[in-house]
């Protein structure tokens, strides 16, 4: 291809080419015809010898790409007639070739110019109209377009003449390194490895100089590079003058003196090796501020774009960021009880260190915001807290289950965060423990910050104190373990350096756990300390290059994290930090260097080494839980082949669906069924008060006046006191009656066993919930009293069924009392002849008082209900004369027996006699010997339990059963919150299958997205 410029082309072409022919060389080739770009000559990159030659390119190469071959010379000896021949037909051929050439290109151009646009044509009628199609793209990306303006941008960034302004005198340390590295040469001559350094660091400076391009980038890269390597050539003459001091001469004879030229170097060398450490130090320092600006200036640039993509896409669904599907993975795993040995081996920073190391500190340091609860030698981390940091346009906190969101620029959000942790810790931690294992899960968003995921676990102790449960040692250490025993989890040791490091205990646990030191990063904290407490200072530089520690460490860092007051700032911190590690001795000496101090270095690399490990063993974990999968899917298709995959909370949905369809059938119960239950259990709960209360101490009296006055004296206490409450729970047991008979009912060949267990439990906390209208007795009270006042039987039916009630109820209470008569006495004597039975000493006791006692009632018919003390004292006289020793107390418990017996046979009698008794009662019993005043009784109690079963019918159709429903929903809707409840309730391992199934199902698919959006990033 013709490589032309563009202000100037290759002179063959300007040769070949007429400049009538319409092509201007000013117009770049790449805009001409590509048959008129595909000529080539070889001479065109040496056409202006004063330009510098292009840089090298790709170069395409045709039929045409060279020129024809010249015709051969003429053998030596045939004379020159032939060249002459050929001479005089030069000018002739020339011009042919010239015109042949011409035509060709003219013909070409026009010819393929025609093509070209008849090909166009042709492609955009094949082209379908993507104008119906702009609502693929996003209305915001088109606001974003419209609303930010790239040449503002551009202009507010600021120009390369400033930025050159900030280098250093790129001369002036050219001239101090030269001279160092000359003076190393000299005095370290024919030191091979010193020499072999010096090489490989210079073909590694001219590799980057290649490497890079002009720009800022390129320059900050390059002056990084050329610190870390004058800082390595300055340690090894450092290291070279201290292990090779010149050699002692020996005693007697005096030593040499230094001639003046040597005398006058040295110091000046001394002081040049000052003076270029000094201003090594400088250009650090120069170097570091300036891309603190520029970051500071990207950081604001990003937070204004990334608020301005948060405007535009609040009404459609956020699409969440990478190390935030990462963290949800981390999530649903800690949640998952794994089964088939499925263990959770994706990496995450696990912080771990002695109590009171500063692991708090330093991880509130890399989150850049005081976020944890603080005490003064005071175990605070009771739990183990993670913490997912990403970048965000706001500096907010999140916890996962809580959709608050905590503003950390404001004290107020921090103060509440804290004390939220704090809680959640303490509720955490079981009765009579200290720590937990239970993971309170946090995420924090902000500018600047380096995305990752930390784990926070409590602190390890040496001595369990007074109120510390007996084993929150060996607890603190078996949750440690759990972490770090992960071989992809980073390890972040935390070591105090205000402290012995022989105290350390959290060291030797890392190096269990970590023997190489393949995924552990070291941290000294407290440096500004532990400078001004050591007497050695190199004690540091042993421990940052792991020389002092048994353990192994990726890298190691020295970090100061404030003065130790807990109302410093995180922006104080970092200044205080940036002035100590400026002025230390440490760096200024070169025990440190410039990048292993300061948090924010830590958690770069800290990121930098935690991505790494993620990319390099998230895929081999998707493959574990892939495997797992399948496992569990063939379970369930070999044990439960017809039945769907129902999760726990799937199955409480449905088994919630049932039990409210159960609850709404209650609705379907007629008036009539209502109302006979409740007077049918009405009366079986009243009935004995009734006989025994009411209706006998009444029918002791002499005549119907007293009779009538006695019962309503004790009818109206009845209802004041008693009657009401009975009636309610007489409803409130038929509820529950009809509640559990329609939920057994149910159950049919669709209802599944399982929700046996869940359906009782509502059933009896929703029963349980469940009370009465309190105003409903008030009312009942009136009801009941208004009935049981009202005497008036209008109708002869009426009459009748009072008689027929009354008969049925004196008939059931006879054969109640014949059976309590014959337990007492025992077998007759039929029965002991038949079934060959006898009775007790007991028995033959009551059987003898029995016998007594009917004597006395049969000459005394009319008798009262209770025995007189001289009566008792006559039948047991008898009966002593008869051999038979008895109570006074066993005789009074018989004769109660007996005359019930008695006093329910006369009534029986009576009531038939009433039976055609209706016709007096209208007349009131006036010149009559038959009165009925029972009968009456009688029908004021049926009419009271027809209207009191009514109104309790009418408050349970109408109230009561739209409150138990409620109850029902309010009962299911706390089990459903309630994970601990639902796992009781619903068990089995059908629903654990399940549930395995769903989580690993879940995981896989989280970990699948999370890996597609990892690729996309790289």
């Amino acid at each position: 291809m013709l490589r032309v410029g563009d202000k100037a082309a290759c002179m063959a072409c300007r040769n070949l080419v007429s400049t009538n022919m319409g092509v201007r060389f000013r117009v770049p080739l790449q805009k001409l015809h590509p048959l008129s770009r595909a000529i080539h000559h070889r001479y065109s990159g040496n056409s202006n010898p004063q330009r510098p030659p292009h840089r090298a390119a790709a170069r395409y190469f045709t039929s045409m790409s060279r020129l024809p071959m010249r015709p051969p010379k003429p053998p030596p000896g045939s004379g020159g007639r032939g060249h002459q021949q050929q001479r005089n037909f030069w000018a002739i051929r020339l011009a042919a070739r010239l015109l042949k050439l011409r035509y060709i290109l003219l013909g070409s151009a026009v010819g393929g110019g025609y093509t070209a646009k008849k090909t166009y044509e042709e492609w955009k009628d094949m082209l379908p109209d993507f104008s119906e199609y702009n609502w693929v793209i996003p209305d915001f990306v088109w606001e974003l377009s419209n609303q930010i303006d790239l040449d503002k941008l551009t202009k507010a960034l600021p120009d390369i003449e400033e930025i050159v302004k900030l280098l250093p005198d790129f001369d002036k340390i050219g001239e101090n390194f030269s001279f160092l590295k000359s003076l190393l040469s000299s005095e370290t001559t024919g030191d091979p490895p010193l020499k072999a350094t010096d090489s490989s660091a210079a073909a590694k400076q001219d590799a980057s100089d290649k490497q890079y391009k002009k720009g800022l980038l390129g320059e900050l890269i390059l002056i990084q590079q050329q610190i870390q390597q004058h800082e390595e050539e300055v340690r090894r003459a450092a290291a070279a003058n201290i292990a090779c001091p010149p050699p002692p001469e020996p005693a007697p004879s005096p030593p040499p003196k230094p001639s003046p030229p040597q005398q006058k170097r040295k110091p000046s060398d001394k002081e040049k090796f000052d003076q270029l450490q000094e201003e090594l130090l400088r250009t650090q320092l120069k170097y570091q501020r300036m891309l603190e600006r520029l970051e500071k200036e990207n950081k604001e640039l990003r937070k204004v774009v990334l608020q301005k993509d948060d405007k535009g896409i609040h009404q459609r669904k956020v699409k969440k960021s990478l190390i935030d599907l990462y963290s949800e993975v981390l999530d649903i795993l800690s949640d998952y009880d794994a089964n088939y040995n499925t263990q959770d081996h994706l990496p995450r920073v696990v912080v771990v260190g002695d109590q009171s190391a500063g692991k708090t500190s330093v991880l509130e340091m890399i989150a850049q915001a005081r976020i944890f609860p603080r005490g003064s030698g005071e175990m605070m981390t009771r739990s183990p807290v993670k913490v997912t940091l990403s970048e965000g346009p706001h500096h907010v906190a999140m916890f996962k289950d809580s959709g608050r969101e905590f503003d950390l620029t404001k004290e107020d959000d921090l103060a509440a965060l804290r004390h939220e942790i704090e809680l959640r810790m303490r509720k955490s931690v079981k009765a009579g423990q200290t720590v937990s294992c239970e993971t309170i899960s946090l995420s924090v968003k902000g500018p600047g910050i380096q995305r990752m995921v930390l784990v926070d676990l409590p602190g390890v102790i040496s001595t369990v104190t007074a109120g510390m449960a007996a084993d929150t040692k060996d607890t603190i250490f078996s949750i440690s373990r759990a972490y770090m025993q992960n071989p992809n989890a980073i390890i972040l040791c935390i070591q105090d350096g205000s402290v012995d490091a022989e105290r350390s205990i959290v060291t030797d646990l890392v190096s269990q756990m970590d023997p190489q030191g393949k995924r552990t990063i070291f941290v000294l904290t407290k440096v500004d300390l532990a400078e001004k407490n050591l007497a050695s200072p190199n004690r540091i530089q042993q421990i940052v290059e792991g020389k002092l520690f048994p353990m192994k460490a990726l890298g190691y860092f020295a970090v100061v994290t404030g003065k130790g007051s807990s109302g410093e700032s995180i922006d104080s911190i970092k200044d205080y930090e940036e002035d100590f590690f400026q002025n230390s001795r440490l760096l200024k000496d070169g025990m440190l260097k410039a990048h292993q101090v300061t948090t924010k270095n830590l958690s770069l690399a800290v990121s930098d080494c935690f991505w790494k490990m993620v990319r390099e063993s998230v895929e081999q974990q998707a493959d574990v839980f892939k495997a797992s999968r399948f496992n569990l899917e063939t379970e369930w298709k070999n044990n439960y082949p017809r039945l769907r995959e129902l999760d726990r909370n799937e199955l409480f949905e449905k088994a919630k669906n049932e039990i409210l369809d159960e609850v709404i059938s209650l609705s379907q119960v007629t008036p009539q069924h209502w109302e006979a239950i409740l007077q049918k259990k009405m009366w079986e709960r009243v009935s004995t008060h009734v006989i025994e209360n009411i209706y006998l101490p009444a029918a002791q009296t002499m005549d119907s006046g007293t009779f009538n006055t006695t019962v309503d004296i004790k009818l109206k206490q009845w209802t004041d006191k008693q009657l009401p409450y009975k009636a309610l729970e007489v409803a409130w047991e038929t509820l529950q009656e009809e509640f559990a008979r329609f939920m057994a009912e149910y159950k049919g060949k669709d209802q599944d066993d399982i929700f046996d267990k869940l359906k009782e439990a509502v059933k009896d906390e929703s029963i349980k919930r469940h009370k009465w209208n309190e105003r409903a007795m008030d009312s009942l009270r009136v009801i009941q009293h208004n009935a049981l006042e009202d005497r008036s039987i209008t109708d002869k039916p009426q009459w009748d069924a009072a008689i027929m009630f009354m008969e049925e109820t004196l008939h059931s209470r006879l054969k109640d009392t014949d059976s309590v008569i014959r337990d007492m006495v025992g077998p007759g004597w039929t029965q002991r002849w038949m079934n060959w039975t006898s009775r007790t000493p007991d028995q033959h006791v009551r059987n003898e008082t029995k016998n007594e006692l009917e004597r006395l009632l049969k000459l005394h018919d009319e008798h009262t209900a209770y025995l007189a003390n001289d009566e008792v004292t006559t039948v047991r006289k008898n009966l002593e004369a008869r051999s038979v020793e008895v109570d006074p107390v066993l005789i009074k418990d018989t004769w109660h027996q007996l005359y019930r017996r008695h006093f329910l046979q006369k009534a029986l009698s009576h009531c038939n006699l009433c039976k055609r008794g209706f016709y007096y009662y209208q007349r009131h019993f006036v010149d009559s010997e038959l009165e009925c005043n029972d009968v009456v009784l009688f029908w004021r109690i049926q009419r009271m339990l027809v209207i009191t079963g009514n109104t309790l019918r009418q408050q349970l159709t109408n109230t009561e059963v739209r409150r138990l429903e409620k109850n029902v929903k309010e009962v299911l809707e706390d089990f459903g919150e309630d994970q601990e409840k639902k796992t009781h309730l619903i068990t089995g391992r059908r629903v654990q299958l399940a549930e395995d199934l769903k989580k690993v199902r879940e995981i896989q698919e989280k970990l699948e997205a999370f890996i597609e959006a990892l690729h996309k990033e790289k």
